[in-house]
Formats: C-alpha cells, structure tokens, sequence
C-alpha cells in the first residue's frame, strides 16, 4: 500500500506467471475491510501483469492499471525500495536449507517485523501499522 508501506498483498512462486500476482492480489484484497472503486494499482510492465485473468480482476473491483514506462525504474521506487529492504535485512543474512523455510521466515519478516515494527522515515518513524491507525 504506497500511502502506509503496509504490505497487504503476497505471494510466492518458482515462475512468474500470472498465478502469483493474482495469488497476491486477492490476498490484498481480503486484507482491506473496505475497498473503494478507483484505486490504482502500479506495477512494472511484466508479462503476469497484462495478462488477461489479471486485468479482469482489476477490472472487477474498478481498480485502475498503472504501468511504469519502459525502461523507467524509479516509477516503482516504492516496491524496489521494499525488496532492497527485505533482501539486506532478512534474506541476505540467513542460508534457508528449503523453500518452506525460506517461506515461513518470509512471511514472519514480513507479518511480524516490517507492517508492525519496522519504523519508516516517511511515515514519521512509524510502523505502517500505527500510521495506518493513527490516521484512520
């Protein structure tokens, strides 16, 4: 989510067909209570994001599709940042012996550490989770 950092919406996968943005697109929208038509939903310009299921379901809960433009990598300076984030401060640091493993510590990192507290510099060193609640 671009306005709190939360991570709402995940998925994993040893390919990048549609299934896995589709996987974490619903999960995204399950994690919201209340979902407003037009937000806009901004990706980079892979092929599991054109794909036609994709865009249905986007185009089913009246979101709107943003692309970056080609070649044009500060457009998604938000999810690079992210991934940089997740790779310098868990994967990096630890050799995970399955995919389970490597899942499970995922999604801890993820659910346990960075929406509920890791502090972000832009959100007035706050969680996404308590900048979420304080301004809501």
């Amino acid at each position: 989510d671009a306005y709190s950092r939360k991570i709402i919406g995940w998925a994993f996968s040893e390919s990048l067909e549609a299934d896995i943005v589709i996987s974490a697109l619903k999960m995204a929208i399950l994690s919201r209570k209340k979902i407003n038509s037009g937000i806009m939903f901004h990706s980079d310009r892979g092929v599991q994001y054109t794909s036609g299921a994709f865009k249905s379901i986007l185009s089913e809960h009246k979101f709107v599709q943003s692309m970056s433009r080609k070649g044009n990598c500060y457009d998604n300076a938000k999810s690079e940042s992210f991934f940089s984030t997740l790779k310098n401060e868990f994967v990096y640091r630890y050799d995970f012996e399955t995919k389970q493993e490597a899942r499970q510590g995922i999604f801890e990192w993820i659910e346990a550490f960075y929406n509920r507290q890791r502090i972000h510099s832009s959100l007035n060193y706050q969680s996404p989770i308590d900048f979420e609640y304080i301004n809501n």
